[in-house]
């Protein structure tokens, strides 16, 4: 599939279109994306049609419905190169964050040992650490970046000891864009022992992912960030690392037997997949990774690329905005406009049909290293082109004559 042919997917988005018939520049993909047709689709057929409890009727559309949420795990465990009994489904890459801390760190972290995380980190990727910290006393470690925003390695491996039990960092950064060094941050990790997660909720929309050739022991992702619904995302892990974990949290489905004695767990991924499960969303997930797939990650990411290019080309033109991140990134763009803060910029070009984000991107600590309190962020996806760019340098330059 051609650039050009990406472009027009715009069509499949019935989201892009305002009540009056304009086209909406979305501009925000990072934060969420739009839903193509096949995917509106898809769940509708799911939540009427199709639908039936997973796992426990003896009739029959409950056992088509259980055969097709299964089908939904092992499609979306392949897309990332990994096998289903490797897939947890969780609420989203927060909560898949958070497992991980609650029951491997848990079992894991001492006091006394350490854990690496980098300056450009979202908030889910440190306060669930933080929040173990305060129960258990191990130290957490902050990797700087590098001065075009890219996590500095060459620090992390002098700040690498024996001690680290962990490093997770992000494969992509929601602000900045920065694509991580995956196979070294992995080698750096795995030299001193340490376990390495990876948030790949920006980078599975963009790159192709393979987590068997990655090497990592830990992926989060998020579905609604890959066209597909809100209130489901995923934890891959290590086969062997889900067999030693203990539960997340308790309740229906997880169980292998109760008594008031005594409980006996599944194995997994059933063991961390308490209560009934979001069955209507696995089906929405595998359904956007179908369209994904059908469209390609290397086109869709070279795609993305261009784009970026074009809009950092834009914007460097102007003496009064600030560019933040490498030149080369995954479909985001962040920047301030001098004299005008993001929000009050967020706010006129929605009267512009553009819609864009602004605030700190839950990374406030970027921001404070940064020096701003919050940055306008364009994020792009497969609808967008360059009309998309136009709309938003027409809202800047208004902004512009607006602020004087």
């Amino acid at each position: 599939m051609t650039l050009a042919a990406t472009a027009s997917r715009a069509a499949d988005f019935p989201g892009l279109v305002t009540p009056d018939g304009a086209r909406w520049h979305y501009l925000d993909t990072a934060a969420t994306a739009q839903k193509p047709q096949a995917v509106v689709d898809a769940v509708a057929r799911a939540l009427g049609r199709d639908y039936a409890t997973v796992h426990r009727g003896v009739y029959a559309r409950s056992a088509e419905m259980t055969l097709a949420y299964e089908a939904a795990r092992r499609k979306i465990a392949g897309f990332i190169g990994g096998a289903e009994d490797e897939l947890v489904f969780t609420r989203g890459a927060t909560e898949a964050i958070n497992l991980v801390a609650a029951s491997w760190g848990a079992a894991n972290l001492r006091e006394g040992d350490r854990i690496l995380l980098s300056t450009l980190e979202h908030h889910a990727n440190i306060v669930p650490w933080q929040m173990l910290r305060d129960r258990i006393g191990f130290a957490i470690d902050v990797c700087p970046l590098t001065a075009d925003g890219q996590i500095d390695l060459d620090a992390a491996e002098a700040m690498l000891t024996p001690q680290h039990r962990l490093v997770s960092l992000a494969h992509v950064s929601n602000v900045l864009g920065s694509v991580l060094d995956v196979e070294r941050a992995v080698a750096l990790a795995h030299g001193v022992g340490a376990k390495i997660l990876l948030d790949g909720c920006q980078a599975v929309p963009r790159l192709p992912v393979d987590v068997a050739a990655l090497g990592c022991d830990f992926y989060v992702f998020s579905a609604h960030k890959l066209y597909g619904p809100t209130g489901i995302g995923a934890l891959w892990a290590r086969r062997e690392l889900l067999a030693d974990m203990p539960p997340y949290q308790g309740g229906g489905a997880m169980i292998d037997r109760v008594t008031f004695e005594k409980t006996t767990f599944a194995a997994p991924p059933g063991r961390f997949e308490a209560g009934t499960p979001a069955i209507v969303e696995a089906i929405g997930f595998a359904a956007a990774v179908d369209y994904v797939a059908a469209i390609g990650l290397r086109v869709i990411d070279a795609h993305e690329r261009a784009l970026v290019r074009e809009l950092r080309d834009a914007l460097r033109s102007h003496n009064d905005i600030r560019l933040f991140g490498p030149e080369e990134s995954a479909g985001i763009v962040s920047f301030e406009l001098q004299g005008v803060h993001p929000h009050d910029l967020g706010t006129i070009l929605d009267e512009e049909n553009v819609a864009i984000r602004a605030g700190h991107h839950c990374a406030q600590p970027l921001m404070d290293h940064l020096g701003v309190p919050a940055t306008a962020r364009a994020s792009f996806g497969i609808y967008n082109d360059s009309s998309d760019i136009a709309a938003l340098l027409r809202g800047i330059e208004r902004t512009r004559r607006i602020f004087g």
